[in-house]
């Protein structure tokens, strides 16, 4: 008994050419290459919404409200490990 379902995608066309590339450069069926895919982006958007939660929180408490303070931060970093 098959527990998988078919479904249809449509791709623009050069999107799909990109696809089946890589999907042959990988050894890949293109159903593999899009459940693989789907498997990452899932997974992926949990993790990202940690990740920024926890930046975002240390960023605050360091002060920070912009990029003009990250690039600030990072140089001082930087600058304090070379000496």
């Amino acid at each position: 008994m098959r527990t998988a379902k078919t479904i249809s995608i449509t791709l623009p066309p050069d999107m799909l050419s990109l696809a089946q590339a890589c999907a042959e450069r990988e050894h890949r069926t293109m159903s593999e290459l899009f459940r693989e895919a789907l498997r990452r982006y899932m997974a992926g958007d949990g993790e990202w919404d940690a990740l920024l939660s926890r930046t975002r929180a240390r960023g605050a408490a360091l002060g920070m409200r912009n990029e003009a303070d990250v690039e600030r931060l990072s140089d001082e970093f930087r600058q304090a490990r070379r000496k």
